[in-house]
């Protein structure tokens, strides 16, 4: 009798265990709601009026002002490469967590984080934009350790786009 319990004890308690899920999904998207409110307080308190990057006619809550729009007529696409200038800062803390110096990195925009996929284009040759990124469009839930952000950090990049290469 005792085993009989004994493994309908195990049994439930593997049981409680399988309905604790990580959906990350649905973190992903309660933490969306969260970050939009940060940012249009940040951007009300700082009088910045920002517009709002829309994906396909969705609005992505990446917000973002240009400085300056650059010249030329190029045609991003995810293999188009990028060389810019820029400076990122933890948008809670105002901490910068990177920036170039007198070197201006080249990236492949397809490999670079969402939030720039979307956001750049926006400028061409020339170009500056600050983007104010949900989490959701830089690293999520997931802490940066080497960059000292912690998770689900709303991040704010100053970015210069020096060429585009396609």
């Amino acid at each position: 009798m005792n085993r009989i319990l004994l493994i309908l004890l195990l049994f439930s308690a593997g049981l409680a265990g399988c309905s604790k899920t990580n959906n990350v999904k649905a973190q992903i998207a309660t933490q969306a709601t969260i970050d939009d409110k940060i940012i249009t307080n940040y951007l009300k308190a700082k009088n910045i009026t920002a517009s709002v990057v829309d994906s396909a006619g969705v609005s992505t809550g990446i917000y973002y002002t240009i400085d300056t729009l650059g010249t030329g007529s190029n045609l991003y696409t995810s293999s188009t490469q990028v060389t810019v200038g820029y400076k990122g800062t933890l948008l809670t803390t105002g901490v910068v967590f990177s920036q170039t110096g007198k070197y201006h990195p080249s990236f492949v925009l397809g490999t670079v984080i969402r939030g720039w996929q979307l956001g750049i284009p926006k400028v061409q040759q020339g170009g500056t934009i600050t983007l104010y990124l949900p989490s959701k469009y830089a690293y999520g839930p997931f802490p940066q350790p080497s960059l000292n952000l912690p998770a689900n950090a709303i991040l704010i990049f100053n970015i210069k786009v020096y060429n585009i290469t396609n």
